[in-house]
């Protein structure tokens, strides 16, 4: 939590920095700085707001301002031109890109780091381990109570990232429907949407019935990840970079961020440094998988 609190903290001090009251001497430097306006993902967004400190602190002459709202978000500001990088924690959509060519957009995407995506639940839950099959079924409703897979007798609570999370969407498309693109599966009706993934994290934490999902590096040391087995009869897995990067891990994905067209100037520049040794550094430090073939230091 310490660092959930120590982001959320900078994510304000961005915010006061950029938007707060200003000294002449500070007025005079920021007419002189370069701005980069980056968008979107909730997953992303602790990592971005590091990165950006970072290297603001190596590059005072460069004004980074980093925001969520979810990847639909970021995604939305590309298409509509109103954004430098946009943060996805899915690839953008092919209707996406027709709509954003529509308007001049022409959207390039960057992997810059991996993750997992943990299920979690409460640990006095006495449940440890659960198939695909038994997690899709336990989001679609065919699955309503914890006894059916080896726990108590107590209901399943239901918890899920909103419809405009890139997570939301990743875990419809990978988990629900097992990666099927003919599968129609949806997520249960009473499936309670959360708008972010500190809301999951204080759910479980809060209600033993409660099963969720959440990045990794967001995960807290009191709360109880599953081991996933990609089939039944298969082994079970628990997130971590090595179970991502060797590919034993049953959710893990790349995380992105989207250009208007090949990036040029300053977001080149920090784009490159992005995925150097030093930047992938604080993806490891904040718990997530480095993007697999980082660049030099430029």
């Amino acid at each position: 939590m310490n660092r959930i609190v120590s982001s959320i903290l900078l994510s304000a001090f961005l915010f006061l920095t950029a938007c707060g009251p200003t000294s002449s001497a500070e007025i005079a430097s920021d007419s002189q700085a370069t701005y980069i306006e980056n968008k979107g993902s909730d997953t992303i967004v602790n990592l971005a707001l590091a990165w950006a400190e970072q290297y603001q602190s190596d590059h005072p002459d460069v004004r980074i301002s980093v925001t969520g709202g979810g990847s639909g978000t970021g995604i939305a500001a590309l298409i509509n031109n109103t954004v430098d990088i946009a943060n996805a924690s899915r690839q953008i959509k092919s209707e996406e890109v027709d709509e954003a060519k529509s308007n001049g957009v022409e959207p390039v995407e960057h992997i810059i780091a991996r993750d997992a995506i943990a299920v979690i639940v409460n640990p006095e839950n006495p449940v440890n381990e659960l198939t695909l099959q038994q997690i899709s079924d336990i989001y679609s409703g065919k699955l309503t109570n914890w006894s059916e897979v080896g726990g108590e007798d107590r209901p399943i609570v239901r918890l899920s990232r909103e419809t405009n999370s890139g997570t939301h969407v990743y875990f419809l498309e990978t988990v629900l429907r097992l990666g099927s693109k003919e599968d129609k599966t949806l997520f249960s009706t009473n499936t309670l949407l959360l708008p972010s993934s500190e809301g999951i994290i204080a759910e479980v934490r809060q209600n033993p019935n409660a099963i969720g999902y959440d990045g990794l590096g967001y995960v807290p040391k009191d709360l109880k990840m599953i081991a996933i087995a990609k089939e039944a009869g298969g082994a079970y897995v628990l997130p971590s970079i090595a179970t991502v990067n060797d590919k034993t891990y049953a959710i893990a994905r790349d995380l992105y961020m989207y250009t208007n067209g090949e990036a040029t100037g300053i977001v080149k520049e920090y784009l490159d440094w992005i995925l150097s040794p030093e930047a992938q550094e604080i993806v490891v430090e904040l718990g997530f998988v480095p993007a697999l073939n980082p660049n030099p230091i430029p």
